[in-house]
Formats: C-alpha cells, sequence, structure tokens
C-alpha cells in the first residue's frame, strides 16, 4: 500500500501526471483515477482492497467439495489425482477443474504435493514416422488386486507412444516376446526395428553388463533376423524412458481400475479389448484378445504366423510409414496368400 500512497502524494503535488503515476505504479490510467477519487475521499483505508475478507462467488458449493472428498476416501482412495479428476468427469458429469480437485485433496491431506523434479537430460528424439521403431518390455506388478504378482507385456511404438499389445502373463520369457511381436505384425505389418532390454530371451550376454553376442542368437533374435527386423539392445534404464515412463503411469492406474469394475483373473483382464476406461499415456488401451484357451496353444498358433513370415519372400522395403493404420513394410504376394488364408 505504501507505493499506492507515495504515487497519490506526487500526483497530488505535481510531481506526475496521472498517466505517469499510473505507469509508475503498474495499473492502468483508468484504475488511478479511481484510486484517487477513493483516496481523496477515505485516506489511506479507501485503497483496500474491498473483496479481502468475502467469499468468491465462484466458490463451490460446500456439499459438492464434500461429495468430491468422500468419493476420493471411499472408492478412489488408490486413483492418481488425474486419474481420478477424469473418473468424476466421465461417471459423474463433473465440471470443476483438475487444478481445483487437486487442491481441494491437498488441503483436506489426502495426497501430497509432487516433490520438485531435478533437470531432465536432453531426451532421444522421437522417430518420425510410425513403425520404424517399436519398444517391448514387460512390467512386474500386483495388476491384480489380492493376487501374486503378474508381468505386464507391452509393445510400443516410439513415434506416437500407442500401445501395439498388451497382456498379463504369470512370467515374462520367449513366450510372451513372441505372443507381442505376433499381435503387432498381424495387425499392422512388419516394422523397422524393435528396442529391448539385454533379458536373455532377447540376447545373450556372455559378461554380465557387457555387451551382447551378435553371433549367437536367441530364438527371439533369429526370428527377428529373418524378418529382417533390426533388434537393438538397451544398456541403461535411461535409455527405455519413454517405456518407464509408459509403466509408471499404467500402474498408477491399471490396478484400481481392475479392481473397481471387480476383475481378478487374468484371462478376463485379457478379454478386454479397446475399453475406454482403461487408458494409456495416449488413450484407450487395447488389449488382445485370447485367440485358444491353452497358453501353450497360442504360442503354437504365434509361432506359426512367424513361420509364415519367415518361410516367404519379402520385399525389399526398409522404411516403414502410417499407412491405413498399418505400416509399410509388407509381406510379398506369395505371403500375403498365406495370411489371407
Amino acid at each position: 500500500m505504501a507505493r499506492y500512497v507515495e504515487g497519490l502524494e506526487r500526483y497530488r503535488v505535481g510531481r506526475l501526471s496521472c498517466g505517469e503515476a499510473a505507469e509508475l505504479l503498474g495499473i492502468s490510467e483508468r484504475h488511478f483515477r479511481r484510486l484517487r477519487d477513493r483516496y481523496e475521499a477515505e485516506g489511506a483505508e479507501g485503497l483496500i482492497d474491498r473483496r479481502r475478507g468475502r467469499a468468491s462467488g465462484r466458490r463451490a458449493p460446500t456439499d459438492q467439495i464434500e461429495f468430491v472428498v468422500e468419493q476420493y476416501r471411499t472408492r478412489y482412495w488408490d486413483f492418481t489425482v488425474k486419474h481420478f479428476h477424469e473418473a468424476l468427469q466421465a461417471e459423474h458429469g463433473f465440471r470443476l477443474g483438475y487444478t481445483w480437485t487437486k487442491a481441494i485433496l491437498q488441503s483436506r491431506g489426502l495426497v501430497q504435493g509432487a516433490p520438485q523434479r531435478s533437470a531432465h537430460r536432453k531426451r532421444r528424439p522421437r522417430r518420425p514416422l510410425p513403425g520404424m521403431m517399436l519398444f517391448q518390455d514387460g512390467s512386474t506388478h500386483e495388476w491384480l488386486a489380492g493376487q501374486p504378482e503378474l508381468d505386464l507385456i507391452v509393445t510400443l511404438d516410439d513415434a506416437t507412444s500407442a500401445i501395439c499389445s498388451a497382456f498379463l502373463v504369470e512370467e515374462e520369457g520367449t513366450a510372451s516376446s513372441f505372443m507381442g511381436l505376433s499381435d503387432v505384425i498381424a495387425a499392422k505389418g512388419l516394422f523397422s526395428s524393435l528396442y529391448t532390454d539385454r533379458g536373455s530371451h532377447y540376447f545373450l550376454t556372455p559378461k554380465a553388463g557387457g555387451k551382447v553376442d551378435r553371433l549367437h542368437l536367441t530364438q527371439v533374435g533369429r526370428a527377428l533376423a529373418e524378418l529382417k527386423i533390426e533388434h537393438i539392445p538397451s544398456y541403461s534404464p535411461e535409455a527405455r524412458g519413454r517405456m518407464e515412463r509408459v509403466f509408471g503411469t499404467l500402474q498408477q492406474r491399471l490396478p484400481p481400475l481392475l479392481r473397481l469394475h471387480g476383475i481378478t483373473a487374468i484371462e478376463t483382464a485379457n478379454g478386454i479389448c479397446e475399453r475406454s476406461t482403461l487408458p494409456s499415456t495416449t488413450g484407450a488401451l487395447r488389449w488382445p484378445r485370447p485367440k485358444q484357451a491353452a497358453p501353450s496353444c497360442r504360442f503354437l498358433a504365434r509361432c506359426t504366423i512367424f513361420c509364415a513370415f519367415a518361410t516367404s519372400a519379402w520385399s525389399a522395403t526398409t522404411t516403414a510409414c502410417a499407412m491405413k493404420g498399418g505400416f509399410c513394410r509388407s509381406p510379398s504376394s506369395a505371403t500375403a496368400g498365406i495370411l489371407s488364408k
């Protein structure tokens, strides 16, 4: 307030014009005249903001605040704030903003503020087109409430962060890798490269923490080589940052949703397809529907797809592109005939 009083006094003694005083105080000339009139009529007390101590006209009703708090405490306690706000919008027609929701929950002590993040290293640029690089990895977590930990196998497109395949298995391995890759190839066609960790089902690593052996290939490595798909090993968790961020989002969002819908079996979870209530970082999470009941039959069926690809001639095209929702690397007419049967 002292700055305003000083500016008004300089105006009164003629040292500043009305426009100069307003510029000095950082306000409009019209507002300065308003403050001048109130200062002359009421003195310094007239400069106090008259909204002080009054409730905002846009303040949310008390019953709406209590409804949000009660919903979070009783039904959505394991949701993130963003996920909780989206659920309120989808299921209850909630119209207030995410920032308001977060502020209410923090003020009641239901959630904690996020810690300040350190500077992030420069991120690797994304591939310009879908299908140029895919990630595949598994995440061990208690995905189903009250059940043992399971592995969620996700195949992710680097260009768009779209989840091309995702399903739950008891343990990650060669079979789950083939299952994810064949889902993508059957739905989209071939892609150019696959980026994975150095797990024993992906690579042979003679020395722990060392370089992978490019001469002695695993079953997955041999299949990718036959399909002319470049297999790229990762040498640090930071290099798989996009995949790790997706798993972080899924670990926060997916278990609460499965609990909310009463899903406790792997078969039921894997049977859900294109559910808008199961979002990833970029939209609806797509779950492949099981082809057969027995896992061994699923594995054999998917290996058959790989055999059909590997024993046929492929076109020389190596650049991936998005065409009708798929990748442009496609099999020759002979292979297309096999797949169409």
